[in-house]
C-alpha cells in the first residue's frame, strides 16, 4: 500500500515514519522545499526525532518527501496534517485545510481515502473539506472516494507517548468510509476507536483539549490565590495527587503554549454561536490562562523591587523559549508574550534555550526572528538582574543557575531541589 501524508511537521512526520516502518510506502507532501530536501537526505529537523530514523526509511524506499502534489495520483490514501491556527480576531482559520483540499482534489483517484487529522470544529470534514474535494475533483464523497476524520494525539518528547500505542479515534462520512479508515490505521496502530461520524471524532479532540485548558486555568487561578495566602500551590498539588481516586494533577505555568490548548477550545466557542450556545467555562478558562503572563511579569516586578530595582532598565533573562520542556517547538509559546511585556516595560530582555539557538520566523512574533540565545556560563547569567524560568528543560543545570543568578522568578517549580539563598527565588 502507498499512502500520502500532507504536512510534515510535528504531527505528520512522526505519523509518516510510523506507517513507513509498518510495511506501508509513504510519500510525504509539504510546501516547504527546504524541509523536503532535508528529509530526502535522511535528516530530521525536529529535535526529538532522530535523523537515523528518517535515513533508515529513506534508504529502503519506504519514505520520501515531495512538494509535487501531482503525486497524489500514486497513493491509495491521503492523511492531512496541516495547521489550524486562529486569525487575528481569534476566529478559526481553516484556510490551510481548504487549500490542501484544492491541491488534492484534481489528483484524487477513484476509491481513494482522504482523512483529515488537523484539529478543527465539528462539521469541517463533512461540510467544508467535502465541498472543496467534490467541487474540484468531479467525484462524489462516500461514493467515488472515501472521507474520514481522525484526530491526532501527539505528545512530543514524552517517552511514554508512542503513536502506535495511543488509541486512534476514527469517524467516517459513511459506514464504508469508516471501515476504510479503520483498515488504514490498523496497519500501524494497535487500538482503533470507531465513532459514529466525522463530527463525533472532531468533537472528541476538542473535548480532550478543553478538559486540559479548563483544569490548567483552575490551578493557575489557585496559584494566584494561594500565593496571596502564603501557600505554595506546588506543595498542595503534590499532596493532593496522593489521593488514589477522584483527583488528577494539573500544573500551573506562565501561560498556555503549543498548537492545541491555546487554540482548539476557541474552535468550539466559535462554532457554538452558530447554534445560539454560549461556552462560558471555555471562555473563562481562556481569560484566566491568557492573563497568566501578566501575573508572572508582576512577580518579576515585585522581585526586582525587593532589590530596589525597577523593571525599566533592568536586564531580564527568560529561560526556555519552547512551549514545553525538552522540545524545540515554540508555537504559541507564552515566552514570547513574556518577552514582549518585558520589552514594553523598558526591560532589556533576552532568552536562553538550548533547543532554540536562534528564533525562527513565526506568524505571531516576526520581530524576534534571528534573535540568538545567550550563552550559558557564570559571567553571562550573572550579569542579568533577574532570571525568569518559563520552561523547565531537563538538560538545564538549575543548581548552576542558583549559584550564578542574583534573583530568580520560577514559573515552573524548577528550583525546588536546589540550594538557594533566602529571598533569591520567587514563585510565579
Amino acid at each position: 500500500m502507498t499512502i500520502g501524508v500532507i504536512g510534515l511537521g510535528y504531527v505528520g512526520l512522526p505519523l509518516s515514519l510510523l506507517f513507513a516502518g509498518s510495511g506501508v510506502t509513504v510519500i510525504g507532501f509539504d510546501i516547504d522545499s527546504a524541509k523536503v530536501e532535508l528529509l530526502n537526505r535522511g535528516k530530521s529537523f525536529i529535535k526529538h526525532i532522530e535523523s537515523s530514523a528518517v535515513a533508515a526509511l529513506v534508504d529502503v524506499g519506504a519514505f520520501s518527501a515531495t512538494n509535487d502534489f501531482r503525486r497524489i495520483r500514486e497513493v491509495e490514501a491521503i492523511i492531512i496534517c496541516v495547521p489550524t491556527p486562529l486569525n487575528k480576531n481569534r476566529e478559526p482559520d481553516i484556510s490551510y485545510i481548504l487549500e490542501t483540499g484544492k491541491a488534492v482534489a484534481p489528483n484524487l483517484q477513484k476509491g481513494a481515502l482522504v482523512v483529515l487529522e488537523s484539529t478543527t470544529y465539528p462539521g469541517t470534514t463533512d461540510e467544508e473539506l467535502l465541498k472543496v474535494l467534490e467541487s474540484n475533483s468531479g467525484l462524489k464523497a462516500g461514493v467515488d472516494f472515501h472521507l474520514a476524520f481522525s484526530p491526532e494525539r501527539e505528545d512530543p518528547a514524552n517517552p511514554d507517548s508512542k503513536v502506535a500505542q495511543i488509541p486512534k479515534v476514527v469517524g467516517g462520512l459513511t459506514p464504508i468510509c469508516l471501515e476504510k479508515a479503520k483498515a488504514l490505521y490498523s496497519k500501524a496502530i494497535k487500538i482503533i476507536v470507531p465513532v459514529s461520524s466525522c463530527r463525533a471524532a472532531e468533537a472528541t479532540k476538542l473535548l480532550e483539549n478543553i478538559f486540559r485548558s479548563v483544569n490548567i486555568a483552575l490551578v493557575n487561578e489557585l496559584k494566584v490565590v494561594y500565593t496571596a495566602m502564603g501557600i505554595d500551590v506546588w506543595e498542595v498539588i503534590a499532596a493532593a495527587k496522593t489521593k488514589p481516586f477522584g483527583f488528577m494533577p494539573f500544573y500551573p505555568g506562565p501561560g498556555l503554549g503549543g498548537h492545541c490548548i491555546p487554540i482548539d477550545p476557541f474552535y468550539l466557542t466559535w462554532k457554538a454561536r452558530e447554534f445560539g450556545q454560549n461556552t462560558r467555562f471555555i471562555e473563562l478558562a481562556g481569560e484566566i490562562n491568557t492573563a497568566m503572563p501578566q501575573y508572572v511579569i508582576q512577580r518579576v516586578s515585585e522581585a526586582l523591587n525587593a532589590q530596589r530595582k525597577a523593571v525599566n532598565g533592568s536586564r531580564v533573562l527568560v529561560v526556555g523559549l519552547a512551549y514545553k520542556p525538552n522540545v524545540d517547538d515554540d508555537r504559541e509559546s507564552p515566552s514570547y508574550v513574556l518577552l514582549e511585556h518585558l520589552k514594553t516595560l523598558g526591560a532589556k530582555a533576552s532568552y536562553y534555550d538550548p533547543y532554540v539557538p536562534v528564533i525562527r520566523p513565526t506568524r505571531e512574533h516576526p520581530q524576534w526572528a534571528g534573535t540568538p540565545s545567550v550563552d550559558w556560563n557564570r559571567e553571562t547569567i550573572g550579569a542579568f538582574d533577574a532570571v525568569l524560568i518559563a520552561t523547565n528543560h531537563g538538560c538545564i543545570n538549575y543548581q548552576e543557575l542558583a549559584d550564578w543568578a542574583p534573583c530568580i522568578i520560577d514559573a515552573r517549580n524548577a528550583m525546588h531541589l536546589t540550594k538557594t539563598a533566602p529571598g533569591q527565588v520567587w514563585k510565579a
